[in-house]
Formats: structure tokens, sequence, C-alpha cells
């Protein structure tokens, strides 16, 4: 979309208020002394009469653009000082050249602003010098004050005015980059509080849910009905719903808790279920052909492990037994667990299960691909990972070297650090 035109004039030509009021100010009080013959210097001020307006004039047109037209504005206020005092001066225009000395360092470029300051003391200092060389007369010493009141004076104001109206931008720019930082971190927080609880209620429900669907596929697909197996899939249905349902709701339970502090559910599963897990597991199978066998080598460590590397590995089993009863072919899914007892090093947990292949190892679909008892969307793979990087660990999953005849393995691998600190 064009951008249009704006109507008003650009700022160097439209001059702001305070200018206007400043010189306006300016100009009638320099009247005012005009028309009494207040001059500073009276004898060579009345020769000149009238003829002292027109440095006014300049002084308070340069007034105008004192905000936006530096440093012209004050090559022109100090070329009509300098008239202004040849004529015999007016006290109106050396208060408005101070002003316009004043708005050079506050609103002009950096660099005048810098530099102005020791040219004013410098041009005093030149000036005093030079009146005291000439006239030798201690009176000249108030000229020289006069000198610093005009340029020193204006120009200091404006330097620290203008030093704390760039302490004040700078505060405030912090200010901002903090409330952005901030904001930032609420939002990670919050993704990261997402995924994790993501990530537990995925590993809460989804055993319980593939076991339903196994079941139930397995239940729909006997032709004709038995009424033995039917009913032995409806009641491990049905254990597994009730599981399920009362799992969910601790968790839902534990996030209404407006007074938790973020920590892990107090009955988070330590590795002391496994045998449980497994036994589920062999429950729930809706597969003669598949077995599962637990191998804990971990030797004198067993038991000295902390809460979140027990939870993690936990979680890492359930979610590979579960892609286990909904991808792998008839055999044998063995779960390991092995820990050095002599250096303490990490917990390596090593999954491994019959790997489907294009043979036929279970039903197939219409292209001749292996079919999975349950739907997947590899949101556990995911989970695993995450689990897992976030105490410093590191997983692989995929196809082994090993093999079970014509029948490849598929292997879950992770390594779980454990600080010897942190034991208890």
């Amino acid at each position: 979309m064009p951008r249009r035109p704006s109507l008003l004039p650009p700022p160097w030509v439209r001059p702001h208020r305070d200018g206007v009021l400043i010189a306006l100010a300016g100009l009638v009080g320099g009247l005012v002394l005009w028309r009494f013959g207040l001059y500073n210097n009276p004898r060579v001020g009345a020769s000149y009469g009238a003829w002292l307006l027109l440095p006014l004039t300049v002084m308070c047109l340069a007034a105008l653009w004192r905000r936006s037209a530096q440093p012209w504005a004050l090559v022109v206020a100090v070329a009509a000082l300098a008239s202004d005092f040849a004529m015999g001066s007016l006290l109106a225009t050396v208060i408005v050249f101070t002003d316009v000395v004043y708005a050079a360092v506050l609103y002009g470029p950096p660099r005048l602003s810098r530099t102005l300051l020791p040219a004013s003391v410098a041009l005093t200092v030149a000036v005093t010098l030079g009146l005291v060389a000439v006239i030798r007369t201690p009176s000249t010493l108030l000229l020289g004050a006069f000198c610093a009141g005009i340029t020193i004076a204006p120009a200091w104001t404006g330097v620290v005015i203008r030093d704390h109206r760039n302490a004040a931008a700078a505060e405030r720019l912090r200010a901002e980059q903090t409330a952005l930082l901030a904001e930032m971190d609420r939002v990670q927080a919050v993704t990261a509080e997402r995924g994790r609880m993501a990530r537990e209620l995925h590993d809460l429900v989804a055993n319980h849910l593939s076991a339903i669907a196994i079941h139930s596929t397995a239940a729909l697909s006997l032709d004709p009905p038995d009424e033995a197996a039917t009913r032995d899939s409806l009641r491990i249905i049905r254990e597994n719903s009730v599981q399920g349902l009362a799992e969910m709701r601790g968790l839902i339970g534990l996030l209404r808790d407006a007074s938790g502090d973020g920590a892990e559910p107090a009955a988070s599963p330590t590795l002391a279920g496994l045998d449980s897990l497994i036994e589920r597991a062999r429950a729930g199978a809706g597969n003669p052909g598949l077995s599962f066998a637990l191998r804990d080598e971990r030797g004198a460590t067993g038991s000295a492990l902390p809460a979140p590397v027990e939870l993690a590995a936990y979680r890492v089993v359930q979610e590979s037994v579960t892609n286990a009863l909904k991808h792998s072919a008839p055999g044998t899914v063995t779960v390991e667990l092995t820990r050095d007892a002599r250096t303490h090093g990490p917990l390596t947990v090593r999954v491994t299960s019959p790997l489907r292949d294009l043979l036929g190892a279970g039903r197939e679909g219409p292209d001749g691909t292996p079919v999975p008892r349950a739907p997947g969307s590899g949101s556990g793979l995911i989970g695993m990972r995450e689990r897992v990087e976030l105490l410093g660990g590191a997983l692989s999953a995929g196809p082994s070297n090993a093999s079970h005849g014509r029948t490849k393995v598929w292997e879950v691998r992770a390594e779980l650090p454990v600080e010897e600190g942190s034991l208890p």
C-alpha cells in the first residue's frame, strides 16, 4: 500500500512552539528596551537608534529554529550578537543568544554538544586576557565574567541536561530490554512446562490406550467370535481403561494444585516397578508369539539412583515396550539395565524387539507393507529423547546389527549420567 504524503512541512521548516514563544518574548522585550532607550552602551546605542532592532530580529529568527536548525542557528546568532555589540547592544538580544547557545548543546549534533563547552571556556579566557592586556584595569575582569555568563553558563547547563536525558533514555531502553527478556523467559518457561506436561501425559496413558487398541482389534478380528477370547479382551480393555483413567485424574489433580512447586508427582514410578510393567505388557500383548524378558545387571548400584534418573529410565522402558506391543514381530522383547558398579558410570537402558520386515511378519496392508497392531504418531520417541537429553544423556533408536533368523532387531539404547553427589 503506497504511503500517503504528509501535508505538514518538514521539521526544519516548522518551528517548535518553545522557539516561537522565546522569539516573541525576546522581540517584545527588545522593542520595550529600544523604546525607552535602555541600551547596554547608551552612547553608542543612541547613535544607531532603530538599527539595533535589526540584530534583535535576526536573533529572534535564529531562536525560532533553535531545535531543528543547529548548528546554523548558532552561527546566525553569533553574527547577530557581534552586530548587536557593535551598535550599543540590547539586553534582550543577549538573553536570546544565551538560549540559542543552550539549545545548540541540548538539541544540536553530538559533536557540537561535545565541543561547544570547551570552545566557550577558551573564548572566555581569550577575551578576558585580551581585554586585560589592552585596557589594563581590574574592571575588565567584569567583562570576562559577562562573557562567561553568556557562553559558559548556558553551554554547561545544556551539557548537564543532555547528559541527564541520555541517562534517562538509556535507563528506559534497559528497562524495555529487561521487560522483553522477562517476557521471553516467561514464554520459554511456559513452553518448557507444556512440553513436560505433554511428555508426562503421553507416558501415563499411551501404554494403556495401546493395550486397549490392540485387544479391541483382536476381538473384532475373531471370525467366528470366540466368547472366551472376547471376554478376556474386554477384561483387559476394562483394566487398562480404569488404570489409565486413574492416572489421568492424578495428573489433572496435580496440575490443578495451585500450591504446587512444579515438582514431579509424589508417586513417580521407579525402576522397582519394571516387573509390574513387564507383567502388564505380557497380559496386554494380545500376541501369543510375543514374550518379554527383564535383565537387571546393575549389581550393587541397583538402588542408588536419583529420582529423575529412575523416572527417565522407567519412561524409556515403558515407551519402548509400548512400541514393541504395537509394531514388533513375534519374538522376545528384552529389557536390559546395566551400570558399572566400580566406576559409577552412567545407567544404560537397552530394549530390543523383533522388527517387522517386508517378508510379512504379521498383518500387511494393501501395498504389502507391515501394518502395526495400533497406530502411532512418533511422539513417544520425541518424548524419550527429550527426557534423556534434559539429564545430559544420549538416546539412539533404530535397527540393530543383531538379528533373530530372518527377523531384524529394533534397538532403543539410552545412557543416563548419574552424578555421584546426587546419590543417596
